[in-house]
Order: structure tokens, then C-alpha cells, then sequence
């Protein structure tokens, strides 16, 4: 192998290094979206005693309006459960949860209303959740029929905030859909750590 050769083969080295280097240096500057946990919708989740709470938003038109509080709670225990949600101007709703079972808070179920709503749309609202001596603030995000698949979920001028809600605390099979359970995201959540869901 005479110079020229050698000088070529070290150039075609260093650039393959500054190549390797250029790779693993943006994988250690920018971290991997997918080792990071998030919630692929909408709405929001948090887990407590438990009841894990998953895509929980609140639909409305204003915050002086009504608004309806939709999404997912599973009950994990062997117990049946109770959540409570206190919201804007002492409003609360009361969503019992069956022992190892799941309530979608959609089309299908009695709405939750918290009125108002306290949030214009786009907006974050504190609201208070509680499971027996259990409680926490959260904030809900506030979304309006800006979006089709939540038009549906506006409550009407007449709408009365949910002292207790009676509905069936399990789901029927439409429940479960891509439409009605998730708007928005993957059908048929499950009491998981990833699980979303109406």
C-alpha cells in the first residue's frame, strides 16, 4: 500500500468516527421520546390509592358555562371505590368505581357536570380529587367542540352540576370503541400504567 492509499483509508476513518460521534452525541444530548412516559391525548392521568384516572379533561364552552368531565377511571383494588371531583365554585361529582372494573366517563355513562366549568377552553382548571382518605389537586385541561369528537360532550346551557352520579360503573360494549371510549386514542384501555380511555 504506497502513501496516497494510506492517506486515503485514514481519511475515510476519521470521517466514519466524526460520523459515530455525531450520532451517539445527539442520542445522549437529546433523550429518546420513547423512554419518557406521557399522555398520547388529550387529557391528563394520575393514579390515586387505587383508581388510576387516564385522559380526564373537562368539555366546555366557557368558564362561566357547565362543563363535563369525561375520560377513564379503573378501580385496581378488590373493593368498590368512590371518586370524587370538586371543581370551580364548590361544584362536585361523585363516580362510583366496581371492584376490579372500569368506569368510561362517555356518551354511554350519566355526564359528570362541574358548573362551571372554571376554565376558559384551552386552559388548565385545579380541581380537587378524592377516593376515600385519599385526595390530591390536579389540573384538568378545559377543551371546547373545537375538536368534533368532543362536541358531542357539551353540556347544554341548562346543565346542573353532578352531586352524585348513579350510572352503570361498568362498560357496555360500545364503551370500549375507538370513538366512544378514547376519543382520540387507542381502543380498549386497560388498568395499566399506558391505558387511556373514555
Amino acid at each position: 500500500m504506497n502513501r496516497v492509499q494510506r492517506g486515503k483509508l485514514a481519511m475515510a476513518a476519521a470521517a466514519i468516527s466524526i460520523g459515530l460521534l455525531s450520532v451517539t452525541g445527539c442520542g445522549y444530548i437529546n433523550p429518546q421520546q420513547t423512554n419518557e412516559q406521557y399522555s398520547p391525548s388529550d387529557g391528563v392521568r394520575d393514579d390515586l390509592g387505587p383508581l388510576q384516572l387516564r385522559n380526564m379533561l373537562i368539555v366546555s364552552k366557557d368558564a362561566n358555562k357547565p362543563g363535563r368531565v369525561i375520560g377513564a377511571v379503573f378501580n385496581t383494588s378488590s373493593n368498590d371505590a368512590t371518586l370524587t371531583i370538586s371543581g370551580s365554585g364548590g361544584s362536585t361529582a361523585t363516580i362510583p368505581v366496581k371492584a376490579k372494573s372500569q368506569t368510561y366517563l362517555n356518551e354511554n355513562y350519566e355526564a359528570v357536570i362541574l358548573s362551571p366549568s372554571g376554565g376558559a377552553p384551552g386552559s388548565l382548571v385545579p380541581v380537587t380529587i378524592k377516593t376515600g382518605s385519599e385526595s390530591r389537586n390536579v389540573q384538568f385541561p378545559v377543551l371546547d367542540a373545537s375538536l368534533k369528537e368532543y362536541e358531542k360532550y357539551l353540556p347544554t346551557v341548562s346543565a346542573s352540576p353532578s352531586p352524585s352520579v348513579s350510572g352503570s360503573a361498568t362498560p357496555s360494549t360500545s364503551a370500549t370503541s375507538s370513538s366512544s371510549a378514547t376519543p382520540g386514542t387507542s381502543a380498549t384501555p386497560k388498568p395499566s400504567a399506558s391505558a387511556t380511555g373514555h
